[in-house]
């Protein structure tokens, strides 16, 4: 057979015959095979091939995809687009689902009247979220970019799901192999809600503790520490199929301006800002991350204009992040709603000069019809060519089918929370939570917490109306007398409360924060403030922070407890963590990924291999 095939060259007319052959014999193989699954599988490349189409192969990596030359599908809907539309693929507007059918029916009519790219989801529902995507993918004649800023996963943004931790805890992890499963659920969870981008993680070097946007969001301030971690981040959420998209570029880490409210002015050096706070943006595009957000932030040294963001400046989008650094992905603003952009640029020019800076895709905008006026104008004007957004529009629509938007499927809506709610993620929650949790002081080996039969325990709850998790727990486990007391307690209800406390040998302490997310500032009054110090030096006080690790500034003399645990956050399982801690079921193994101040520095943590007691 082969000899012949070789030795008798076959005919056009007879490569025509066999060819078709072929395409009956798949067919009929698939009509006799069944099953629904199958005849997809083997009759699409079948479809293809008779209708002359070259089947789509899809790239290893959003950066080699976008790399290719252009599929028939991205062509095809490119050359149906007009100008007006292409420029409406660059944008992202914002979404809510839980803001009632009046907000709906508005998103509605941007999608459908602009064609934009996509959404970005705020607060809501899971289900409510499911419903309106499959409402505006429906609507919408190009599939749009569904996109979240997650930082913590899906219960960031949306109720009965779950929240992982925030950066500055994870910082204090030193398994980067549970980043990557946290990472990889948070795609989970995305893909399982429709959903393709996240603008996560967060590589900016926090080494100012009086950061007011970055702070608890930043892994850290240690550059190696931020790059691995941002990478690990990266990873599991990219290697699961969901977009990341590192911020904020160049680096937001050292400031004391928040960009929603101002427009920060970074002045260093470019050789400091080469140093440290483009080391983990660079090695993330070397790692292939699919998105880069930049930032607004005015940095004299890399662009002198004056009041310029650097989401508008080209010599910072195009010159240090394109040719520079060589990235090759997706370029997103920061929101364009910020006072960093719109204090010096109003709605329409600002995203003109973002695309024209070299940005790739507009975030949340003040108005799409203002922003399309205003982009089309720069063409007509010779500052943006037509060429330009048109690769801009066509990256867009190379990224959308390698996410699989060009063959979409609405979401299922069946068991939906019981899949965003899994057992795995409770379990990473939980392993991160006990990795995490640091001991930073253990006078006189005060832990692990031993108690005699006639020892009196209390425990005390700070910004608590009844008794917390962790006093729960610690009940479960020794007879303890409760207390809870107000962050803005009075100096009546102090004085009562210190009072009480005198009767007791021990004393364990729990300090929260205003919400379950990290703050900046606790809000404690001075009243309550004096008590935490008094407790400190009273020499039986163990003292858990369940919030921001910089908070601990706020608590003078609070170096002088007997034992001194930061568990970062305020969720169950923080909560779980430092009670196993408390007595001694789980090794101690965090390290405070920040500098506080003199007393507690990056690296702090007492840490043991084992559990600090061994069971029988």
């Amino acid at each position: 057979m082969f000899y012949l095939v070789r030795s008798y060259p076959i005919s056009a007319l007879q490569k025509h015959a066999l060819s078709l052959l072929l395409v009956l014999s798949v067919w009929f193989l698939s009509s006799c095979e069944g099953a629904d699954t199958q005849q997809k599988t083997l009759a699409q490349p079948a479809a293809d091939y008779i209708s002359g189409r070259t089947p789509y192969v899809r790239a290893s990596s959003l950066i080699e995809a976008l790399e290719e030359p252009e599929s028939e599908w991205v062509d095809s809907v490119f050359n149906a687009l007009t100008p007006d539309e292409r420029i409406a693929q660059l944008i992202i507007i914002e979404a809510f689902s839980d803001q009632g059918p009046k907000y709906e029916a508005d998103v509605l009519r941007l999608i459908k009247r602009y064609k934009v790219g996509g959404l970005i989801y705020f607060q809501g529902g899971p289900v409510r979220q499911a419903k309106l995507t499959n409402k505006y993918q429906a609507a919408s004649e190009i599939p749009l970019f569904i996109s979240m800023d997650a930082e913590t996963g899906v219960g960031m943004r949306l109720d009965s799901t779950v929240l992982y931790p925030y950066q500055q805890m994870l910082g204090a992890v030193a398994d980067n192999g549970l980043i990557y499963s946290m990472g990889a659920q948070v795609a989970d969870e995305f893909r399982r809600l429709g959903m393709h981008i996240n603008f996560a993680p967060v590589a900016d070097i926090n080494n100012n503790p009086r950061n007011p946007i970055i702070g608890y969001r930043a892994f850290g301030e240690d550059r190696q520490d931020v790059t691995g971690k941002s990478l690990a981040f990266m990873r599991g959420m990219q290697d699961h199929g969901i977009i990341a998209v590192a911020k904020h570029f160049p680096g937001h880490g050292d400031t004391d301006v928040d960009s929603h409210y101002d427009l920060p002015v970074i002045p260093f050096s470019k050789q400091r800002l080469d140093s440290l706070e483009l080391y983990p943006f660079q090695e993330l595009i070397k790692h292939g991350v699919g998105g880069v957000m930049v930032a607004h932030m005015h940095i004299p040294m890399l662009d002198s204009t004056q009041n310029l963001p650097s989401t508008l400046s080209p010599p910072i989008v195009k010159g240090l992040l394109r040719r520079e650094l060589e990235f090759k992905g997706l370029v997103f603003t920061d929101a364009m709603v910020m006072k960093g952009v719109t204090k010096y640029f109003p709605p329409g020019e600002a995203e003109a000069k973002a695309l024209i800076a070299g940005n790739d895709i507009l975030e949340r905008l003040n108005s799409v019809p203002k922003a399309i006026k205003a982009i089309k104008k720069a063409v007509a004007n010779g500052e943006l060519s037509q060429k330009e957004l048109d690769e801009k529009c066509k990256r867009v629509l190379k990224a959308k089918q390698w996410l699989g938007l060009d063959k979409y499927k609405p979401i299922e809506l069946d068991n939906l929370y019981e899949d965003l709610n899994s057992r795995l993620a409770d379990s990473t929650n939980r392993a991160l939570a006990e990795a995490a949790v640091t001991l930073l002081i253990n006078e006189k080996r005060k832990l692990p917490l031993r108690t005699k039969k006639r020892t009196s325990v209390a425990t005390v709850g700070f910004g608590l109306k009844s008794p917390g998790a962790y006093q729960k727990l610690i009940k479960e486990q020794i007879r303890t007398t409760d207390y809870v007391i107000s962050r803005k307690a009075t100096k009546k209800e102090v004085n009562t409360l210190w009072r009480k406390l005198q009767r007791h040998d021990v004393i364990i302490v729990a300090l929260y924060g205003p919400s379950i997310s990290p703050s900046n500032k606790l809000g404690y009054s001075k009243e309550a403030t004096a008590l935490v110090k008094n407790l400190a030096n009273s020499k039986k006080t163990v003292i858990t922070l369940f919030d921001n690790a910089y908070a601990l500034s706020q608590f003078p003399e609070i170096e002088n407890s007997r034992a001194l645990v930061v568990a970062y956050q305020s969720h169950y399982h923080a909560q779980e963590a430092a009670t196993k801690l408390l007595f001694g079921q789980i090794p101690a193994r965090g390290k405070l990924p920040v500098t506080v101040n003199g007393h507690f520095t990056y690296g702090d943590g007492i840490s043991k291999d084992k559990p600090l007691i061994v069971g029988p």
